[in-house]
């Protein structure tokens, strides 16, 4: 198996265990009686200018440990100060490191909305997500089926929440935009390999619409990478290890943004 295919294979032995806890009825139950959200996510991307998604990211599979120590709650609030539209939070526990609770108390402290980037398998997350405070979720194409696609989509309405749905190639931007994506995401980092190439944000773009918002992720280090992919229309890029990296991320941040 792919790491891919091992994180999304573990994603669904975790949400056995969370419905062995807690009911999927009883967190649906709770999710929607919440207020429905404002799609604040997608409004954030809307902005004039590219936007800037912050991540908030203790360690990866490709990179092993990237923060050993990891106050996240500053290193949120440090970068909403820094100008950051929005804050994705992993909160995948075996390769990540993650947790539901940094999500938690990060949407909690800051007034900008936050992603949960976890690797959706089961609608019982996106319900989860909206509990414990995220603006949106994370869809990627290449472990989902395009009926879980719309399905998750549907889901994702009905609360309030935006879905970030990524891609990878081609068909699977066409996937994506046939279940109805209002967010397309393109990684540069193929999660099969885990080789990055920027190129793929450039070759994709032409194939997204412009009434549909375009994000991308990984490997931007460099005002002039934030440069190129503003030129080529995106909306936003979902920014991680460069700016966890970064002993000063406050100033790396503003240096991205192009006030430094």
């Amino acid at each position: 198996m792919t790491i891919l295919e091992q994180l999304a294979e573990h994603a669904k032995e975790r949400v056995k265990l969370s419905k062995a806890q807690v009911t999927l009825e009883t967190v649906k139950a709770e999710a929607l009686q919440m207020q429905k959200g404002d799609f604040g996510f997608e409004k954030a991307l809307k902005r004039e200018g590219i936007s800037f998604i912050c991540e908030c990211k203790k360690a990866s599979p490709s990179k092993g440990l990237i923060a050993e120590e990891f106050p996240y709650l500053e290193i949120a609030r440090q970068y909403e100060a820094a100008g950051a539209d929005c804050i994705s939070v992993l909160t995948e526990p075996k390769w990540f490191l993650g947790s539901d609770r940094y999500l938690c108390e990060i949407a909690g402290q800051v007034s900008i909305p936050c992603l949960r980037k976890d690797f959706t398998v089961d609608e019982y997350m996106i319900y989860e997500a909206k509990l414990l405070g995220a603006s949106a979720v994370l869809l990627i194409c290449s472990i989902l089926s395009r009926q879980q696609m719309k399905e998750y989509l549907a889901i994702c309405e009905t609360l309030g929440l935006s879905a970030l749905v990524e891609t990878h190639d081609e068909r699977e931007v066409e996937s994506a935009l046939e279940a109805g994506a209002r967010i397309i995401g393109v990684n540069n980092r193929n999660l099969k390999d885990f080789t990055v190439d920027t190129s793929n944000s450039m070759h994709l773009r032409r194939l997204v619409p412009q009434d549909v918002l375009f994000v991308a992720e990984s490997g931007i280090k460099t005002r002039e990478d934030v440069e190129t992919l503003e030129n080529i229309g995106a909306s936003a890029v979902l920014v991680g290890e460069t700016l966890m990296r970064a002993e000063d991320k406050t100033m790396m941040l503003r240096t991205l943004r192009g006030e430094l």
